[in-house]
């Protein structure tokens, strides 16, 4: 019993990420320091569906689709919100230098 248990772990974890996809997500915050909106952009998980009833080489199949659309949506989007982050990132410092420093 405990070595079926063992080989349907890992499918089952597929299972339950497999059907994730990762989205680029961009918030607007207000930084009152520099007076200016900045914005950075964040990862989110959105769930686009899961296996209910598969059985034998069609369950495998789209349990490898799913982890494949998985893995290749944080992979991309987590490069779109690195580079985007570093784009916000320098447009912030370059709108708080020009702007006007206030005494305190």
């Amino acid at each position: 019993m405990a070595n079926q248990l063992k080989h349907q772990l890992p499918v089952i974890a597929l299972v339950l990420l497999g059907g994730c996809v990762y989205l680029p997500n961009t918030i607007t915050t207000y930084n009152e320091k520099c007076q200016t909106y900045e914005r950075h952009m964040t990862l989110e998980v959105q769930q686009i569906g899961t296996l209910s009833s598969c059985q034998g080489e069609a369950c495998a199949g789209a349990l490898v689709a799913f982890g494949a659309v998985s893995a290749a949506t944080a992979i991309v989007s987590g490069s779109i919100v690195i580079i985007g982050n570093v784009a916000y990132w320098l447009e912030s410092k370059g709108q708080c230098i020009g702007s006007p420093i206030k005494p305190v």
